[in-house]
């Protein structure tokens, strides 16, 4: 851990960047909850996982961990989105109206529950059946977020196309960012880089990187 958050904090003075904008989210997805466990002792407070059951168990077996933030980064099923918001700080991956409207409203059970910080999740390659909205319909999928009542649009978020380019997908995620914030300048932040390319990340104005095996290893 202490190694990666040493790299991450050289990416972000290379490009002229405070490393304290920066929140590093711990993908623990294979993992046990006790890797979650001893990360947390070693000062990680975000995590996050891609599959809901994994997440909600794992969340459920580490409750007793104050202060431990789990973000929901993978693809949500529209009929499963309200589990979602009982155990997560955040989703990062909207990438469609029926998930926006099944989040939309408050949980009945949680009446007293802020509104859930939300990204929009982007398609950067050419390949519809990735995860994400394409570029074009960005906006239209913004404005529906900002008229959920509980929701709140953090931002953009996005997976780099295997092939091409780290730095040139991330610099079309930058530029959708600066569209969105035209309609809420205050959905400033943009949830990409990964273990392999979080540096490229950095420098096109990432502010939550999601790295998982360069700090848990692989699972066995």
């Amino acid at each position: 851990m202490a190694e990666m958050t040493e790299r991450i904090t050289s990416a972000a003075r290379d490009a002229g960047r405070d490393p304290a904008e920066l929140t590093t989210i711990v993908v623990t997805k294979f993992h046990p909850a006790d890797l979650v466990r001893d990360l947390y002792a070693l000062g990680v407070r975000d995590v996050g996982e891609n599959r809901h059951q994994e997440a909600r168990d794992k969340a459920e077996e580490t409750s007793d961990l104050e202060g431990l933030r789990w973000h929901f980064i993978g693809q949500l099923q529209s009929k499963k989105a309200r589990q979602v918001r009982r155990y997560a700080l955040s989703v990062h991956s909207l990438d469609r109206a029926s998930v926006v409207d099944a989040l939309a409203q408050p949980d009945p059970e949680l009446p007293d529950a802020p509104p859930l910080p939300a990204f929009i999740q982007v398609n950067l390659t050419e390949d519809p059946a990735r995860g994400g909205v394409q570029p074009s319909d960005v906006l239209a999928l913004a404005e529906r977020v900002l008229a959920a009542p509980a929701l709140t649009l953090q931002g953009v978020m996005a997976v780099a196309p295997l092939e091409g380019e780290a730095r040139a997908a991330f610099a079309k995620l930058r530029e959708l960012s600066d569209s969105v914030r035209t309609l809420d300048p205050a959905a400033r932040f943009i949830s990409a880089g990964m273990s392999h390319d979080f540096a490229d990340a950095i420098a096109e104005g990432a502010t939550h990187l999601r790295i998982g095996s360069a700090i848990t290893g692989n699972r066995r």
